[in-house]
């Protein structure tokens, strides 16, 4: 066999975190499961294959209107009630199935509400596998002829993986054959009922563009998280059926990458769909006996499969994989089952289990806070800190966020009203996540070695096997090796015996049939030679060939690498574009926020304007009322004091008049005093009655007596008396007086304190008030108003007008003022009215209207004298 010259291998430097600009939103995808046998109303309605909509069930007001309330959903695709298992998987997991072979990590995990169907999203049953076993079926349908020898990779323990020669890994196995404690895996075994038949033969599917010149080993992990703490399902652990233990919890650690991992998590390396699928059914009941045992609901802890998938290129010869740890790459795919997202006081849970239940859904709102710090930072373009570390689920999915591998989510909803408040979250944090953006995973590096390495070492084996078939043809079934044709070629030997020394033939037989041999080696070594260098050229073509195509190869890279930095740039340009854009976006929907509250406060501004206005209006209408009813008050206050005024200004002229006429009498007495002598002898004349005396004389000062008639009424009848009643109110403490005129009030009642009874029968009322005068003598005044009824339904008085009754004693000869008896014409004197006794007999009545002052009016009646 000839070999090509083993080279050095060239050494590839540790894998760095390369920036990617490029982008990919997380995929979300919506899966209804049917309506349940004991369900009637349903609250969601698929619209489309990309938009659900939910409504809210009967009984239940979905705002503070009371009105239903109906919201649409967008998803990246909706999976309704007749989708089966394999037209989900195609569109969900397939391409992350093809990713994971070509060295890029997927995350996929299922949310929900508990009994939303997130379970047979990811498990299935028989016959209707689920995105797990199918994901599984592809892998190994993909990479079946391609897998390396058990042991060939081995885990570090530190999130890497290990090559090992031939031998070791011979080792390794001969090792695990021998313990009796791992079961053995042979070809047919014995399949469990609960997870055969999962996949038909007809679902099968594989990836393309494998590389045939890597070999590859399929590593599973099976994982718990509750309770915020992380369980190992697949940890060999002995069974003590008196004093169980409970499991030990694992820690979360970052490898040189700056990639978490699970410190101690055990890892099975399997080598079919079966028995990576029995692998993970072991992990589930050890979870389900871990649940009985600590009285537990498995709807309330997160599942997470991990399969990682080890690929490393073949050495230069294509036999055996390449000895350098730096060659492998190792990719992982993530399948996930979350807890069910649910409210506390649904669960019905108590102590322990409440905490417990809360532990969960702090974990989802974790979830939650990241996705929304995501979206955040990405739209805003600010630089907040992500909080993966308050909960194990986020703490060990952060790379993926930040751009190791491709995530996508299944929606899986209940359309059962039951659930529609929780399935209204679930949608609000599916319509979240699909805003958040993922890099793109960068391609991994390959090695330097010329491409079709095993087809090639394949080709070479077969033509030489052709070959040695057409000379010697099978051994046993078998194809022969090369030292087996040779000894076939060669003729047999005869039978070496001597029979004596005079034996001529055994030698000579022994001698032809050694040259004969000997003509056979060399025709053989001349066929070989030719068959060498045959080949040799044959290879020289090749490889002149390879060198021509490397040639072209690196010029159409050399233009690839031009193409591909216009292309970067280009893509640089884009995303600067799109930065901008979408900080435009960003301040054209702050600056829209800001015009609308803007316009809102213009609205109320204008509103309250408009209220002012009115305001002002009504206020501007009512002062016109009150300048108006001002200027009446005014009109009649002046008019008032006018009339007032020219009262005072009368009484002054009045008073004045009698100062003068007192004068001229106090003059004509002294005149008459000293005229007395000259008239000594005159009789004085009694003065006639008054209709029989002549006017006297007035003075040029008119006299304050006026001219009208005396009558003589026994009772003067006061103003009061008329049609309407009265209420004559008397107070106990005024004093009888016998004077000659007393007032008189007819139908009155007559009081000493007012009340309610006695003003609600009359329409008058009259007061009956006494006072000492300034000269000593008793003065009564009566006070009047009339009755009127309030709007309370009580009784009210308004006062209207004053009477002042004076009172005088004429028997006092001390107060006789008598200058003479009668005038020069025998007539009385004009100082004849300044007697006390004359005087007496005028009445001063108050009325409104007099000129005297606020209800004056002078009235004279002569006082009757004795016979």
């Amino acid at each position: 066999m000839i070999r090509q010259a083993k080279g050095k291998t060239p050494r590839r430097h540790p894998p760095k975190k390369t920036s990617n600009n490029q982008k990919d939103p997380v995929g979300v995808y919506c899966r209804v499961r049917p309506l349940g046998a004991d369900d009637d109303e349903c609250c969601i309605e698929v619209i489309s294959n990309t938009t659900i909509q939910l409504h809210a069930p009967d009984g239940l007001k979905a705002n503070r209107n009371g009105e239903f309330k109906e919201t649409q959903y967008s998803f990246k695709k909706v999976f309704g009630i007749k989708t089966t298992q394999r037209e989900l998987f195609e569109d969900v997991a397939k391409p992350l199935v093809e990713d994971l072979i070509h060295c890029k990590n997927g995350l996929l995990f299922t949310y929900g509400v508990t009994g939303s169907g997130k379970t047979h999203t990811m498990t299935g049953s028989p016959g209707q596998g689920g995105l797990l076993p199918r994901s599984l079926d592809m892998i190994f349908n993909s990479i079946g002829p391609y897998q390396a020898k058990r042991y060939v990779f081995k885990p570090d323990d530190k999130n890497g993986m290990e090559v090992q020669n031939q031998v070791d890994a011979l080792l390794d196995r001969q090792k695990r054959d021998s313990q009796s404690t791992v079961p053995k895996t042979p070809t047919t075994r014995r399949i469990d009922p609960e997870f055969a038949d999962m996949i038909s033969p007809e679902d099968a599917c594989r990836a393309d563009g494998v590389d045939e010149d890597s070999s590859y080993s399929v590593f599973v992990s099976y994982i718990e998280i509750y309770n915020n703490y992380i369980y190992d399902l697949l940890e060999e652990t002995p069974f003590d059926p008196i004093k169980p233990k409970p499991p030990q919890s694992k820690i979360l650690r970052e490898d040189q990458n700056h990639n978490m991992y699970v410190a101690g998590c055990t890892e099975v390396e399997v080598k079919s769909t079966e028995e990576a699928f029995e692998v993970f059914w072991r992990g589930q009941k050890k979870r389900r006996i871990a649940n009985t045992q600590l009285n537990r609901e498995s709807s309330r802890s997160h599942s997470v499969f991990i399969v990682k998938l080890a690929q490393a290129p073949l050495d230069a010869d294509g036999d055996n994989v390449l000895q350098d740890k730096n060659q492998v790459n190792v990719s992982q795919l993530c399948l996930v089952d979350l807890a069910g997202s649910e409210r506390t006081s649904r669960t019905r849970a108590e102590g322990s289990r409440l905490r417990e239940a809360g532990n969960i859904n702090q974990s989802l709102m974790t979830l939650r806070t990241c996705i929304e710090v995501l979206r955040e930072n990405q739209m805003c373009g600010t630089n907040k800190m992500v909080p993966y570390r308050d909960s194990k689920v986020t703490h060990l999915f952060k790379n993926y966020f930040d751009g190791e591998g491709k995530v996508r989510m299944v929606v899986c909803v209940n359309p059962k009203a039951d659930d529609y408040e929780e399935t209204l979250l679930v949608m609000r944090f599916a319509e979240m996540t699909q805003e958040v953006e993922v890099a793109r995973p960068v391609d991994r590096p390959i090695c330097g070695f010329t491409a079709g390495r095993r087809q090639k070492n394949q080709a070479f084996k077969d033509e030489l096997t052709r070959r040695l078939e057409e000379r010697g043809g099978p051994v046993d079934g078998e194809f022969p090796t090369v030292l087996n044709q040779l000894l076939q070629s060669f003729p047999p030997l005869p039978p070496c015996e001597v029979s004596g020394p005079n034996d001529d033939v055994t030698l000579p037989r022994l001698i032809e049939a050694l040259e004969k041999r000997h003509r056979v080696r060399q025709m053989m070594i001349e066929e070989y030679n030719k068959t060498a260098d045959m080949l040799k050229s044959v290879l020289q073509e090749q490889d002149g060939n390879i060198l021509s195509k490397e040639n072209f190869i690196h010029e159409q890279r050399g233009k690839l690498g031009e193409k591909d930095k216009m292309i970067q740039n280009q893509k640089n340009e884009i995303d600067r574009l799109e930065k901008k854009s979408k900080m435009l976006e960003y301040k054209i929907d702050i600056l829209q926020k800001t015009t609308n509250i803007y316009e809102e406060d213009k609205r109320s501004l204008q509103h309250e304007l408009e209220s002012r206005e009115q305001r002002l209006q009504r206020e501007m209408s009512e002062k016109r009322r009150m300048e108006s009813r001002m200027q009446g008050i005014v009109t009649d206050a002046k008019l008032k004091w006018e009339k007032e005024c020219e009262r005072r200004v009368n009484a002054k002229q009045l008073e004045m008049q009698n100062k003068l006429w007192v004068k001229d009498e106090k003059l004509k007495q002294l005149k008459a005093i000293v005229t007395e002598g000259k008239t000594e002898n005159r009789q004085p004349q009694r003065p006639s009655r008054e209709k029989d005396k002549a006017p006297p004389k007035r003075s040029a000062s008119p006299s304050p007596v006026p001219t009208a008639p005396p009558v003589r009424p026994l009772h003067r009848r006061s103003h009061s008396a008329g049609g309407e009643r009265w209420v004559d109110h008397k107070p106990t403490s005024n004093v009888d007086l016998d004077t000659v005129l007393q007032p008189n009030i007819p139908n009155a009642i007559k009081v000493n304190a007012p009340n309610e009874k006695a003003l609600s029968k009359c329409d008058k009322y009259v007061l009956t008030h006494q006072e000492v005068a300034s000269d000593g003598e008793i003065q009564t005044k009566l006070i009047k108003g009339e009755v009127f009824k309030t709007r309370g339904g009580g009784q009210a008085v308004q006062f209207t007008d004053i009477e002042t009754l004076r009172q005088e004693n004429p028997v006092v000869a001390s107060r006789k003022r008598r200058s003479s008896e009668s005038g020069p014409d025998g007539g009385p004197m004009e100082g004849d009215w300044t007697d006390v006794e004359t005087r007496c007999s005028v009445a001063v009545e108050m009325r409104a209207g007099s000129n005297l002052g606020p209800g004056y009016q002078h009235h004279g009646y002569t006082k009757r004298r004795k016979p």
